[in-house]
């Protein structure tokens, strides 16, 4: 028997930032995410946003954290992504959520290259853990929709296919892929 999913999906926001973290930044990368879900989801949802300093093991812990005690289906984390030595989002990621998906990261470096040459500087990635997916996005707005737009499409089916809760978006804006059963 299918297992009945739940009517409003949980999606954290992880901003990734020293200086946000501390107070010296306006975060505009967190509400930029969630200003975009708004825009595009029709189903049920509710946000989870922290803050928290670039580092290995503060990211790691939040996603766990957010995964496994908050019962998040989607993780999108914004920030940590470069090469810099304390951008480690990416790493943490894969502590995180080892099963990695590739082409999600694929997908974000291919648009952005048509906008800025340093895409390929950025280490976006996708992974799960469990029934929860989660998208290491970069850390500025405009950066954050391209890419947004170039991997939500499949965003929703992949929610299904690793047992998530269910979103649907509004097709003027993505048009999500399901295959026909």
């Amino acid at each position: 028997m299918p297992v009945k999913a739940k009517d409003t999906a949980l999606i954290g926001v992880v901003t990734v930032s020293d200086r946000a973290s501390q107070g010296l930044y306006k975060d505009e990368s967190g509400p930029a995410i969630v200003a975009y879900l708004n825009r595009i989801l029709t189903s049920r949802f509710a946000i989870m946003h922290k803050v928290v300093p670039d580092g290995f093991e503060s990211v790691r812990d939040t996603l766990i954290d957010l995964a496994d005690n908050e019962g998040c289906d989607l993780i999108l984390t914004t920030g940590g992504t470069g090469p810099s030595p304390r951008d480690l989002t990416p790493e943490a990621t894969l502590a995180a959520a080892p099963r990695e998906l590739p082409g999600f990261g694929e997908a974000m470096r291919a648009e952005s290259l048509k906008d800025v040459p340093t895409a390929i500087l950025s280490r976006q990635r996708a992974a799960h853990r469990g029934p929860c997916l989660v998208i290491n996005l970069p850390g500025k707005p405009a950066a954050i929709e391209t890419c947004l737009n170039a991997v939500f499409p499949a965003v929703p089916y992949c929610l299904d296919l690793i047992g998530a809760a269910r979103l649907e978006t509004d097709p003027t804006f993505i048009k999500s892929f399901r295959p026909k059963s």
